[in-house]
């Protein structure tokens, strides 16, 4: 399955999420969702934009210095 980024303007983060082509994510909490996680102080209903990503299934804050596996440990 690809590899997407999706990024969210509200609270500046980016994350990677492995789906079939066939779906998108179209939400802070649908994204959220997807990778067991809790959507913190940012709204679930906040919309995030899809990239085309590669790499791992990571969660990265950019510019915040570091990376966490997606269990909720930067939410």
């Amino acid at each position: 399955m690809p590899l997407y980024e999706y990024r969210c303007e509200a609270n500046g983060e980016t994350v990677q999420v492995r789906h079939p082509m066939s779906e998108r994510l179209k939400t802070w909490g649908q994204v959220c969702e997807r990778l067991g996680m809790h959507h913190g102080e940012t709204p679930p209903e906040e919309p995030v934009e899809r990239q085309l990503g590669g790499g791992t299934l990571l969660l990265q804050r950019r510019g915040a210095g570091h990376v966490c596996s997606g269990d909720g440990c930067c939410g």
